[in-house]
């Protein structure tokens, strides 16, 4: 749980920023990322990524219920479109970039990433 920070008094509260994360969840991250990083650069990610969350907690304690939902935030005009199929890459040619792909099924293999 966040603890809010005493604003001044005419302004806003403040959460308090998140804690570092540990070294641990940034190399879990960076793992699952695919992210070969130095220890510089762990240290420098986890302020980062900690400073994303902190930003992410306030945006979470906004006071929004008095605020109707919306569905998209262009309401002027419609947001959806005919689903019809458009001419796109054929099979080979989105194959062609995949660095292992079964091209005989045509499909793009992935590593394994959860479990």
């Amino acid at each position: 749980m966040v603890e809010l920070a005493r604003g001044p008094a005419d302004g806003p509260a403040k959460l308090a920023p998140v804690s570092e994360l540990s070294d641990r969840d940034v190399l879990r991250i960076a793992e699952l990322s695919r992210l070969a990083l130095s220890a510089e650069e762990r240290v420098r990610l986890g302020r980062e990524l900690a400073a994303i969350l902190t930003y992410v907690e306030q945006i979470g304690a906004i006071d929004t219920s008095g605020i109707e939902p919306t569905s998209h935030v262009q309401l002027d005009r419609p947001t959806l479109r005919a689903d019809e199929p458009k001419p796109s890459l054929s099979r080979e040619a989105a194959l062609r970039n995949a660095p292992d792909a079964a091209r005989g099924p045509g499909l793009f293999r992935v590593p394994k990433v959860i479990g």
